[in-house]
């Protein structure tokens, strides 16, 4: 799995990060990230349900 945040639509509304903070986070701008080395979801079953989450869909999550 890849994911990938649309940095230009993301309004830092921060439901990513509170559904799967195992792999999401906000950068200090308050931003939502991929937490390094997690980009491939690490396996967290929650991953999909965060980019459903996000209010304005700036989360893609897409099948290698």
């Amino acid at each position: 799995m890849r994911i990938r945040i649309d940095k230009d639509s993301c309004v830092g509304a921060g439901m990513c990060a509170l559904t799967a903070p195992n792999v999401f986070t906000q950068d200090d701008d308050g931003f939502s990230e991929v937490l390094e080395g997690h980009e491939d979801g690490a396996g967290d079953p929650l991953v999909r349900e965060a980019a459903r989450a996000c209010p304005v869909r700036a989360i893609t999550v897409a099948d290698d």
